[in-house]
């Protein structure tokens, strides 16, 4: 890997040893499993995913690029994780899911790559695991074309979310492998609003995601203290 890359190897090792377990619906990767129907439905919700080109960068194993597939969009999935590439590849031979492609390049290189050439681009759960975050935003904004959007999702960087995403979630209930999460990587929302807005991305709706470990039910809210999405749009020249 070279220096130039925006990536982590440890972050990248980290999802590669977990890699095997991604589709198995009781393993450190449940609670992306239950949060996708809210995520897939938001995002289909403001812009349809039918007959649309979909980039889903930091896909990981799948999860989300599968889902969007499914909803007839035509999907490239990209992270750098190899391991789990393969494993979204094999899941979607195995599913027989149509519609979707994965492929080891960075936001950055594709972007250099293919500028403008998608509808829409998701990248959740994802900038907390960069080493700069708004170089990632504008990769997200060189591929998109004008007119699409792009949606993010990501922790917010305070006492709350310290406590609920990374000693609740990590340490106390075992939902996620200890260390997932490091918290001077978290981003506020008013950082992320920053970063979109230097890459000329026009912030149009947010949302919080809840969760009540109890019950283990997940809600959207208007509560971003903690779990939270983006939709930007990117805006058509002289509009």
């Amino acid at each position: 890997m070279t220096d130039t890359v925006n990536a982590d190897p440890a972050e990248l090792a980290k999802f590669s040893e977990l890699a095997h377990r991604w589709w198995d619906l009781e393993s450190e990767f449940r609670p992306l499993h239950e949060i996708n129907p809210l995520r897939l439905d938001w995002i289909d919700g403001i812009s349809s995913l039918s007959g649309r080109k979909v980039l889903d960068i930091g896909c990981g194993g799948g999860i989300l690029a599968d889902s969007m597939a499914r909803k007839g969009a035509e999907v490239l999935g990209i992270d750098l994780a190899d391991k789990a590439l393969k494993v979204a590849q094999l899941h979607a031979l195995e599913a027989g899911t149509r519609g979707v492609k994965y492929r080891s390049v960075s936001a950055e290189a594709l972007a250099a790559e293919q500028p403008g050439s998608f509808d829409i681009v998701t990248c959740m759960e994802m900038l907390e695991h960069v080493p700069e975050p708004g170089s990632v935003v504008k990769a997200c904004a060189d591929l998109v074309k004008p007119g699409g959007w792009v949606f993010f999702s990501t922790i917010n960087r305070n006492l709350k979310a310290f406590m609920l995403a990374i000693v609740g979630a990590e340490y106390v209930l075992g939902m996620l492998p200890r260390g997932t999460h490091e918290y001077q990587k978290l981003i506020r929302p008013s950082e992320l609003a920053a970063h979109c807005r230097a890459a000329g991305l026009d912030l149009r709706f947010t949302r919080g995601l809840e969760h009540n470990p109890l019950t283990r039910r997940y809600w959207l809210s208007g509560d971003t203290s903690v779990n939270y999405m983006f939709a930007t749009h990117k805006p058509v020249a002289g509009s």
